[in-house]
């Protein structure tokens, strides 16, 4: 089993893992469970152990696009910043798969970011993935199809649950895009009859 300093990528930084331990509460949760929603006063910053969570972003149009996953080792950047500027969240975290996540106090972090340099370089490296990766997602929406933009969330779905087969409903998908089901659906068929996958109930396949 990995400790915990393995999993968060803190190396040399025994004192800093120890205080995450200290001052952290571990919590369990389920797939479909939401963490944070939006609106909400952030009182602590979740890290991810184990699982995975979804990061989403609702329009006024009442319109929902997926933002970003978070993997073991990592946090949501959009919590540390409004944790750091008493800001309410902008975002909305929900469980994707089973997950275990510390949740470290908001005061910690800024005691932590004085304290112990590891902690700011971690920050810096999940603020710039985000980033990378929210560029991808401007990238998409401006120049790639539905269609394209569909097939690349079934396969980043794919490479996160490490398994072909998917346990996710049209509305769902849409919800991540940002678009109708019902577009979902007919595109879905369309790629399934191009044998890119195989549609089961509340399922898909990649083949």
């Amino acid at each position: 089993m990995q400790s915990l300093e393995q999993i968060i990528e803190l190396k040399n930084a025994p004192e800093l893992i120890s205080k995450l331990t200290q001052f952290s509460t571990v919590r369990n949760y389920k797939a479909g469970e939401m963490i944070l929603d939006e609106n909400s006063l952030i009182r602590a910053i979740p890290i991810v152990t184990r699982g995975t969570l979804k990061v989403m972003r609702t329009e006024e149009d009442g319109r929902e696009i997926l933002l970003y996953y978070i993997k073991p080792g990592e946090s949501c950047i959009m919590s540390f910043l409004g944790g750091l500027h008493d800001e309410r969240s902008k975002v909305r975290a929900e469980v994707e798969e089973d997950a275990e996540i510390l949740f470290l106090p908001v005061e910690k972090v800024s005691l932590f970011i004085r304290e112990y340099p590891e902690w700011l370089d971690y920050i810096f490296r999940l603020y710039h993935k985000r980033f990378e990766e929210l560029l991808e997602i401007v990238n998409a929406i401006a120049f790639k199809k539905v269609d394209e933009r569909l097939l690349d969330l079934l396969q980043k779905k794919k490479q996160v649950t490490g398994s072909n087969t998917l346990q996710v409903t049209h509305e769902q998908l849409a919800n991540e895009l940002g678009t109708a089901r019902v577009v979902v659906s007919r595109l879905l068929k369309q790629l399934e009859e191009h044998g890119h996958l195989q549609l089961g109930r509340n399922k898909i396949t990649l083949m």
